[in-house]
């Protein structure tokens, strides 16, 4: 399975962490703590995957970068 860059961050609005994938379309999950929202986000991405298979579409390649990445060569 590909390694696809994943965002966290705390949301005032849900008391929680939200975590996302920015390659796979609407692949986020909540957890009350970050390390839960990743944990939930790796099985959403599972899901997300099996499903596009499922489905015969097109899996995205790994591409999202952070500009911090870009930063340090």
């Amino acid at each position: 399975m590909s390694h696809y860059h994943i965002n966290v961050f705390y949301s005032e609005e849900d008391r929680g962490y939200i975590a996302d994938i920015p390659d796979l379309k609407s692949c986020s999950a909540f957890g009350e703590t970050p390390e839960e929202a990743v944990r939930e986000v790796q099985s959403a991405k599972k899901a997300w995957l099996q499903t596009c298979r499922a489905k015969g579409k097109r899996i995205p390649k790994p591409r999202y970068r952070p500009a911090i990445y870009a930063m340090s060569g």
